[in-house]
């Protein structure tokens, strides 16, 4: 029972974070830098994309490091769900 529990919140994070990935990346062709709302999700989501951003060159003006990182929180969370399960 306490596995269905921690799955559940492992699923609900990664959805919640890969949310928030995805409105970071949304308002930034919306909003300037120094807006509160886009200030704070960058605080969020910046430290994770950085290390993405230093192996994965723009292609153009095209940046894929948001979408590897969805690719990434995925790809973990099931990987953790899966380890619990045995």
């Amino acid at each position: 029972m306490n596995f269905v529990i921690l799955a559940t919140l492992i699923r609900a994070v990664a959805q919640l974070f890969i949310w928030i990935v995805i409105a970071s990346s949304l308002l930034s062709f919306f909003l300037p830098s120094y807006h509160p709302v886009r200030e704070a999700l960058d605080r969020i989501v910046d430290p994770f994309l950085t290390p993405i951003r230093r192996f994965i060159p723009l292609a153009g003006t095209m940046d894929f490091s948001p979408l590897i990182l969805i690719i990434a929180v995925e790809f973990l969370s099931r990987l953790l769900v899966a380890i619990l399960s045995f």
